[in-house]
């Protein structure tokens, strides 16, 4: 499993990348972003991989890798909108944003590996499409999760939910550089 360990250290810091850089371009704009409106951003990605995946052909020149890499950066900025709350405007500097992006990167990875032991890696023999039901399965629940204020009988909250697509997303990025 040491090597689904480096991968996906691999993949996490190409996404880091585009975290940071976006984050010096942007700053932290998406502090604004309500956790509803966080979900829908990760559903548009997810529903244009799926779309991509059944058309067969994509006519805008971002392909799902792209995709994949937004899911895993939304996932994180969901997690930390969860623990700081949605703000009025841009208030996270920088530094504390990549400090809080490596904590929730760092506590995908332990999960991810902790469930990857259990499961015996069995996410390698799973289809590239599976990973993009399963991440959007993850989205409803979230939504109904978020339509219901954040209530569950029996059920995982939201940030299980961010956790596992982030997680899924990883997968699918290390299938793409495999395949490369």
């Amino acid at each position: 499993m040491s090597h689904t360990d480096q991968q996906f250290d691999q993949v996490a810091a190409i996404c880091r990348d585009i975290f940071t850089k976006k984050m010096k371009d942007y700053g932290a704009s998406w502090r604004i972003l309500r956790p509803q409106s966080v979900t829908d951003q990760i559903f548009i990605k997810a529903n244009r991989i799926r779309s991509i995946e059944t058309k067969g052909v994509s006519k805008v020149d971002e392909g799902i890798r792209s995709e994949l890499i937004a899911i895993v950066n939304y996932g994180i900025i969901g997690l930390i909108q969860l623990e700081l709350g949605c703000s009025e405007t841009d208030d996270l500097s920088y530094d504390k944003g990549v400090e809080l992006y490596a904590k929730y990167m760092s506590e995908a990875k332990k999960l991810m590996m902790d469930k990857n032991h259990d499961y015996d890696e069995a996410w390698r023999s799973m289809r590239m499409e599976s990973y993009t039901d399963l991440i959007l399965m993850k989205i409803y629940r979230t939504k109904q999760i978020e339509d219901n204020q954040g209530k569950t009988l029996i059920s995982e909250g939201i940030d299980a939910n961010y956790f596992d697509m982030i997680n899924y997303a990883v997968f699918g990025l290390i299938k793409i550089n495999e395949a490369a």
